[in-house]
Protein backbone atom coordinates (compact mmCIF):
# COMPACT_ATOMS: atom_id res chain seq x y z
CA UNK A 1 0.00 0.00 0.00
CA UNK A 2 1.33 3.44 -0.95
CA UNK A 3 2.10 5.59 2.08
CA UNK A 4 0.59 9.04 2.29
CA UNK A 5 2.94 12.01 2.43
CA UNK A 6 2.57 15.08 4.61
CA UNK A 7 2.91 18.00 2.20
CA UNK A 8 4.80 21.07 3.39
CA UNK A 9 2.73 24.16 2.47
CA UNK A 10 4.08 26.07 -0.51
CA UNK A 11 4.74 29.27 1.45
CA UNK A 12 6.61 27.38 4.18
CA UNK A 13 8.66 25.55 1.55
CA UNK A 14 9.56 28.82 -0.16
CA UNK A 15 10.60 30.44 3.12
CA UNK A 16 12.85 27.54 4.10
CA UNK A 17 14.46 27.57 0.67
CA UNK A 18 15.05 31.31 0.96
CA UNK A 19 16.48 30.94 4.48
CA UNK A 20 19.03 28.36 3.32
CA UNK A 21 20.05 30.81 0.55
CA UNK A 22 20.24 33.79 2.94
CA UNK A 23 17.67 35.65 0.85
CA UNK A 24 14.64 37.66 1.92
CA UNK A 25 11.19 36.39 2.91
CA UNK A 26 10.13 39.83 4.19
CA UNK A 27 10.66 38.88 7.84
CA UNK A 28 12.67 36.31 9.86
CA UNK A 29 11.72 32.64 9.79
CA UNK A 30 9.57 31.84 12.82
CA UNK A 31 9.01 28.50 14.55
CA UNK A 32 6.70 27.95 17.51
CA UNK A 33 3.73 25.89 18.61
CA UNK A 34 0.80 27.44 20.44
CA UNK A 35 -1.93 26.06 22.66
CA UNK A 36 -5.07 25.67 20.61
CA UNK A 37 -7.83 28.08 21.58
CA UNK A 38 -10.21 25.19 20.84
CA UNK A 39 -8.59 21.76 21.34
CA UNK A 40 -9.73 19.01 19.07
CA UNK A 41 -12.62 17.10 20.67
CA UNK A 42 -12.47 13.51 21.87
CA UNK A 43 -8.74 13.41 22.46
CA UNK A 44 -8.08 11.16 25.44
CA UNK A 45 -4.62 11.26 26.96
CA UNK A 46 -2.60 8.14 26.08
CA UNK A 47 -1.16 5.99 28.88
CA UNK A 48 2.04 7.17 30.48
CA UNK A 49 5.38 5.55 29.73
CA UNK A 50 6.16 2.94 32.38
CA UNK A 51 9.93 2.75 31.88
CA UNK A 52 12.63 5.15 30.72
CA UNK A 53 13.56 2.82 27.86
CA UNK A 54 9.99 2.88 26.55
CA UNK A 55 10.25 6.62 25.90
CA UNK A 56 12.90 5.89 23.26
CA UNK A 57 11.85 2.55 21.80
CA UNK A 58 8.04 2.31 21.86
CA UNK A 59 7.25 4.16 18.61
CA UNK A 60 3.54 3.40 18.69
CA UNK A 61 3.06 4.93 22.15
CA UNK A 62 5.35 7.83 21.27
CA UNK A 63 3.16 8.65 18.29
CA UNK A 64 0.00 8.41 20.40
CA UNK A 65 1.55 11.02 22.70
CA UNK A 66 2.52 13.18 19.72
CA UNK A 67 -0.96 13.03 18.20
CA UNK A 68 -2.38 14.05 21.59
CA UNK A 69 0.05 17.00 21.61
CA UNK A 70 -1.18 18.06 18.16
CA UNK A 71 -4.78 17.86 19.37
CA UNK A 72 -3.98 20.53 21.95
CA UNK A 73 -1.25 22.53 20.19
CA UNK A 74 -0.94 23.94 16.69
CA UNK A 75 2.31 24.56 14.76
CA UNK A 76 2.34 28.18 13.57
CA UNK A 77 4.31 30.36 11.14
CA UNK A 78 6.95 28.08 9.52
CA UNK A 79 6.43 25.28 12.06
CA UNK A 80 5.16 21.99 10.65
CA UNK A 81 4.16 18.76 12.44
CA UNK A 82 7.11 16.39 12.69
CA UNK A 83 8.02 13.31 14.69
CA UNK A 84 11.43 11.97 15.72
CA UNK A 85 12.16 8.28 16.30
CA UNK A 86 15.50 8.89 17.99
CA UNK A 87 17.72 6.49 19.91
CA UNK A 88 19.51 9.33 21.61
CA UNK A 89 21.85 11.94 20.12
CA UNK A 90 24.62 10.11 18.29
CA UNK A 91 22.94 6.81 17.51
CA UNK A 92 25.83 5.83 15.20
CA UNK A 93 27.70 4.90 18.38
CA UNK A 94 25.10 2.19 19.01
CA UNK A 95 25.48 0.83 15.50
CA UNK A 96 29.26 0.54 16.15
CA UNK A 97 29.09 -1.30 19.46
CA UNK A 98 28.17 1.09 22.29
CA UNK A 99 25.33 0.19 24.67
CA UNK A 100 22.51 2.59 25.63
CA UNK A 101 21.93 3.77 29.19
CA UNK A 102 18.37 5.03 29.58
CA UNK A 103 17.16 7.75 31.95
CA UNK A 104 13.83 9.51 32.13
CA UNK A 105 15.24 12.74 30.69
CA UNK A 106 18.01 11.50 28.38
CA UNK A 107 19.94 8.60 26.88
CA UNK A 108 23.69 8.22 26.85
CA UNK A 109 26.16 5.61 25.67
CA UNK A 110 28.41 3.21 27.51
CA UNK A 111 31.87 3.21 25.95
CA UNK A 112 32.88 -0.06 24.31
CA UNK A 113 36.52 0.45 23.22
CA UNK A 114 39.17 -0.23 25.87
CA UNK A 115 42.05 -0.51 23.38
CA UNK A 116 41.92 0.53 19.74
CA UNK A 117 44.13 -2.42 18.75
CA UNK A 118 41.55 -4.84 20.14
CA UNK A 119 38.65 -3.14 18.39
CA UNK A 120 39.95 -2.81 14.84
CA UNK A 121 38.48 -0.59 12.15
CA UNK A 122 35.14 1.18 12.39
CA UNK A 123 33.06 -0.61 9.79
CA UNK A 124 29.47 -1.13 8.76
CA UNK A 125 27.76 -4.09 10.44
CA UNK A 126 24.40 -4.47 8.66
CA UNK A 127 23.11 -6.99 11.22
CA UNK A 128 23.90 -4.87 14.28
CA UNK A 129 20.94 -5.16 16.67
CA UNK A 130 20.55 -1.42 17.27
CA UNK A 131 20.87 -0.54 13.59
CA UNK A 132 18.17 -2.99 12.59
CA UNK A 133 15.98 -1.91 15.49
CA UNK A 134 16.36 1.76 14.60
CA UNK A 135 15.54 1.16 10.94
CA UNK A 136 12.41 -0.73 11.99
CA UNK A 137 11.39 2.11 14.32
CA UNK A 138 11.69 4.72 11.57
CA UNK A 139 9.81 2.53 9.07
CA UNK A 140 7.01 1.99 11.58
CA UNK A 141 6.83 5.70 12.37
CA UNK A 142 6.56 6.42 8.66
CA UNK A 143 3.65 3.97 8.37
CA UNK A 144 1.84 5.34 11.42
CA UNK A 145 2.26 8.97 10.33
CA UNK A 146 -0.10 8.25 7.41
CA UNK A 147 0.36 11.72 5.97
CA UNK A 148 -0.44 13.49 9.24
CA UNK A 149 3.09 14.71 9.90
CA UNK A 150 6.67 14.33 8.71
CA UNK A 151 9.03 11.72 10.17
CA UNK A 152 12.52 13.09 10.72
CA UNK A 153 15.94 11.70 9.97
CA UNK A 154 17.34 10.63 13.37
CA UNK A 155 20.22 12.37 15.13
CA UNK A 156 23.03 10.13 13.87
CA UNK A 157 25.93 12.57 14.61
CA UNK A 158 29.48 12.48 13.26
CA UNK A 159 33.31 12.87 13.60
CA UNK A 160 34.96 12.85 17.04
CA UNK A 161 31.63 13.00 18.92
CA UNK A 162 31.10 9.38 17.86
CA UNK A 163 34.65 8.47 18.89
CA UNK A 164 34.02 10.04 22.31
CA UNK A 165 30.94 7.87 22.80
CA UNK A 166 32.82 4.72 21.77
CA UNK A 167 36.03 5.40 23.70
CA UNK A 168 34.95 7.73 26.50
CA UNK A 169 35.71 11.49 26.50
CA UNK A 170 38.69 11.34 28.84
CA UNK A 171 40.39 8.53 26.95
CA UNK A 172 39.79 10.32 23.66
CA UNK A 173 41.47 13.47 24.99
CA UNK A 174 44.65 11.44 25.51
CA UNK A 175 44.24 9.64 22.17
CA UNK A 176 44.17 12.89 20.21
CA UNK A 177 47.50 13.87 21.74
CA UNK A 178 49.20 10.47 21.91
CA UNK A 179 47.97 8.85 18.69
CA UNK A 180 46.88 11.61 16.32
CA UNK A 181 47.41 9.69 13.05
CA UNK A 182 45.20 6.82 14.23
CA UNK A 183 42.50 9.25 15.36
CA UNK A 184 42.54 10.91 11.93
CA UNK A 185 41.99 7.50 10.34
CA UNK A 186 39.13 6.83 12.76
CA UNK A 187 37.48 10.15 11.90
CA UNK A 188 37.80 9.26 8.20
CA UNK A 189 36.12 5.91 8.89
CA UNK A 190 33.26 7.70 10.66
CA UNK A 191 33.01 10.05 7.68
CA UNK A 192 32.67 7.09 5.32
CA UNK A 193 30.06 5.42 7.53
CA UNK A 194 27.92 8.50 8.10
CA UNK A 195 26.21 8.49 4.72
CA UNK A 196 25.72 4.71 4.79
CA UNK A 197 23.45 5.29 7.78
CA UNK A 198 22.10 8.67 6.71
CA UNK A 199 21.08 7.55 3.23
CA UNK A 200 19.26 4.48 4.56
CA UNK A 201 17.18 6.68 6.87
CA UNK A 202 16.74 9.32 4.16
CA UNK A 203 15.36 6.73 1.75
CA UNK A 204 12.67 5.81 4.30
CA UNK A 205 11.47 9.30 5.20
CA UNK A 206 12.14 11.47 2.14
CA UNK A 207 9.23 12.97 0.25
CA UNK A 208 8.56 12.24 -3.41
CA UNK A 209 10.54 15.36 -4.38
CA UNK A 210 13.56 14.30 -2.29
CA UNK A 211 13.00 16.83 0.49
CA UNK A 212 13.30 15.82 4.15
CA UNK A 213 13.17 17.01 7.74
CA UNK A 214 15.93 16.50 10.32
CA UNK A 215 15.23 15.73 13.95
CA UNK A 216 17.28 18.48 15.60
CA UNK A 217 16.29 22.16 15.53
CA UNK A 218 13.29 21.75 13.22
CA UNK A 219 14.92 22.06 9.83
CA UNK A 220 13.40 21.06 6.52
CA UNK A 221 15.10 21.35 3.17
CA UNK A 222 14.96 20.32 -0.48
CA UNK A 223 17.30 17.35 -0.77
CA UNK A 224 19.62 15.92 1.88
CA UNK A 225 19.34 18.09 4.99
CA UNK A 226 21.07 17.69 8.36
CA UNK A 227 22.27 19.30 11.52
CA UNK A 228 26.01 18.67 12.02
CA UNK A 229 28.11 19.19 15.13
CA UNK A 230 31.15 18.50 17.27
CA UNK A 231 30.21 19.02 20.92
CA UNK A 232 33.52 17.46 21.95
CA UNK A 233 35.20 20.56 20.50
CA UNK A 234 34.64 22.29 23.86
CA UNK A 235 37.66 20.22 25.03
CA UNK A 236 39.76 20.92 21.93
CA UNK A 237 42.07 23.79 21.05
CA UNK A 238 41.48 25.68 17.78
CA UNK A 239 44.51 23.99 16.16
CA UNK A 240 43.17 20.57 17.20
CA UNK A 241 39.74 21.42 15.81
CA UNK A 242 41.25 22.38 12.48
CA UNK A 243 43.39 19.25 12.45
CA UNK A 244 40.77 16.64 13.38
CA UNK A 245 37.33 18.12 12.69
CA UNK A 246 37.25 20.95 10.17
CA UNK A 247 37.91 18.88 7.05
CA UNK A 248 35.51 16.17 8.23
CA UNK A 249 32.74 18.76 8.44
CA UNK A 250 33.71 20.20 5.08
CA UNK A 251 33.41 16.79 3.40
CA UNK A 252 30.05 16.23 5.07
CA UNK A 253 28.69 19.60 3.94
CA UNK A 254 29.75 18.88 0.36
CA UNK A 255 27.51 15.81 0.29
CA UNK A 256 24.56 17.52 1.96
CA UNK A 257 22.25 19.89 0.13
CA UNK A 258 21.51 21.86 3.32
CA UNK A 259 23.72 21.92 6.42
CA UNK A 260 23.26 23.55 9.84
CA UNK A 261 26.09 23.49 12.40
CA UNK A 262 25.04 23.20 16.06
CA UNK A 263 27.42 25.31 18.17
CA UNK A 264 26.98 24.20 21.78
CA UNK A 265 27.91 26.47 24.66
CA UNK A 266 30.48 29.14 25.51
CA UNK A 267 33.44 26.71 25.44
CA UNK A 268 32.77 26.11 21.73
CA UNK A 269 32.83 29.76 20.68
CA UNK A 270 36.60 29.63 20.10
CA UNK A 271 35.94 27.53 16.98
CA UNK A 272 33.58 29.95 15.19
CA UNK A 273 36.39 31.28 12.99
CA UNK A 274 37.27 27.75 11.79
CA UNK A 275 33.60 26.99 11.13
CA UNK A 276 33.13 30.13 9.09
CA UNK A 277 36.07 29.02 6.93
CA UNK A 278 33.95 26.09 5.72
CA UNK A 279 32.53 27.61 2.58
CA UNK A 280 30.11 24.72 2.04
CA UNK A 281 28.39 25.22 5.44
CA UNK A 282 25.02 26.95 5.07
CA UNK A 283 23.98 28.00 8.57
CA UNK A 284 24.90 28.10 12.26
CA UNK A 285 22.64 27.30 15.22
CA UNK A 286 23.71 28.74 18.57
CA UNK A 287 22.93 26.92 21.84
CA UNK A 288 23.86 29.17 24.74
CA UNK A 289 24.39 26.53 27.45
CA UNK A 290 22.96 26.03 30.92
CA UNK A 291 22.80 29.12 33.08
CA UNK A 292 23.47 31.47 30.15
CA UNK A 293 21.11 34.08 28.68
CA UNK A 294 19.22 32.96 25.58
CA UNK A 295 20.06 33.70 21.96
CA UNK A 296 18.52 37.17 22.10
CA UNK A 297 21.22 38.47 24.43
CA UNK A 298 23.65 41.05 23.08
CA UNK A 299 26.41 38.99 24.71
CA UNK A 300 26.27 36.71 21.67
CA UNK A 301 26.36 39.42 19.00
CA UNK A 302 30.07 38.83 18.25
CA UNK A 303 29.14 35.29 17.12
CA UNK A 304 26.37 36.61 14.90
CA UNK A 305 28.66 39.25 13.39
CA UNK A 306 31.08 36.54 12.26
CA UNK A 307 28.26 34.45 10.82
CA UNK A 308 26.92 37.43 8.90
CA UNK A 309 30.40 38.34 7.64
CA UNK A 310 30.73 34.79 6.27
CA UNK A 311 27.33 35.10 4.51
CA UNK A 312 25.73 32.22 6.40
CA UNK A 313 22.27 31.91 7.91
CA UNK A 314 21.53 32.10 11.65
CA UNK A 315 19.29 29.91 13.82
CA UNK A 316 18.57 31.45 17.25
CA UNK A 317 16.40 30.22 20.15
CA UNK A 318 14.49 32.52 22.49
CA UNK A 319 13.10 31.35 25.82
CA UNK A 320 13.99 33.81 28.59
CA UNK A 321 11.28 35.80 30.34
CA UNK A 322 7.94 36.48 28.71
CA UNK A 323 7.00 36.52 25.05
CA UNK A 324 7.19 40.32 25.23
CA UNK A 325 10.79 40.02 26.45
CA UNK A 326 11.52 37.82 23.46
CA UNK A 327 9.93 40.30 21.07
CA UNK A 328 12.06 43.14 22.47
CA UNK A 329 15.19 41.03 22.04
CA UNK A 330 14.28 40.32 18.41
CA UNK A 331 13.60 44.00 17.79
CA UNK A 332 17.26 44.60 18.70
CA UNK A 333 18.48 41.62 16.68
CA UNK A 334 16.69 42.67 13.50
CA UNK A 335 17.77 46.27 13.92
CA UNK A 336 21.41 45.10 14.14
CA UNK A 337 21.52 42.16 11.70
CA UNK A 338 18.46 42.44 9.48
CA UNK A 339 15.91 39.72 8.89
CA UNK A 340 17.37 37.87 5.88
CA UNK A 341 18.70 34.41 6.74
CA UNK A 342 17.43 34.68 10.33
CA UNK A 343 15.52 31.77 11.93
CA UNK A 344 13.90 32.39 15.33
CA UNK A 345 12.67 29.52 17.49
CA UNK A 346 10.37 30.67 20.31
CA UNK A 347 10.00 28.36 23.33
CA UNK A 348 7.55 30.59 25.23
CA UNK A 349 4.22 29.20 26.42
CA UNK A 350 1.68 31.02 24.24
CA UNK A 351 -1.84 30.45 23.00
CA UNK A 352 -3.08 30.53 19.43
CA UNK A 353 -4.28 34.11 19.61
CA UNK A 354 -0.92 35.30 20.97
CA UNK A 355 0.81 33.33 18.24
CA UNK A 356 -1.13 35.13 15.54
CA UNK A 357 -0.21 38.46 17.11
CA UNK A 358 3.46 37.43 17.07
CA UNK A 359 3.26 36.71 13.32
CA UNK A 360 1.53 40.04 12.69
CA UNK A 361 4.21 41.86 14.72
CA UNK A 362 6.95 40.13 12.72
CA UNK A 363 5.40 41.05 9.39
CA UNK A 364 4.95 44.66 10.44
CA UNK A 365 8.15 45.39 12.39
CA UNK A 366 10.82 42.80 11.49
CA UNK A 367 11.35 43.69 7.85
Amino acid sequence: MTQKNYIIPDDTRARFESWWRRSSIGRPMLWFSARRDNPRPGSDAPPAFTAAEQQFTDVELQIRHYRHFLDHNVPMAEAYPNFSADLGPGSMALYLGAKPVYAWDTLWFEACINEWDDYGNLSFAPDNHWWQMHLAMVRRARELADGGFLVNIPDIIENVDILASLRGPQNLCFDLVDDGPRMKRCVEQVDDLYFTYYDAMYDIVKAADGSCSYTAFHIWGPGRTAKIQCDFCAMMSPPQFREFVQDSLRKQCRRLDNSLYHLDGPDAIKHVDALMEIEELDALQWTCGAGQPDGGSERWYPIYEKVRAADKSLHISLEDGTLEDGIRAVNRLVNRFGSDGLYLLFWHDINETEGQRLIEHAEKHWR
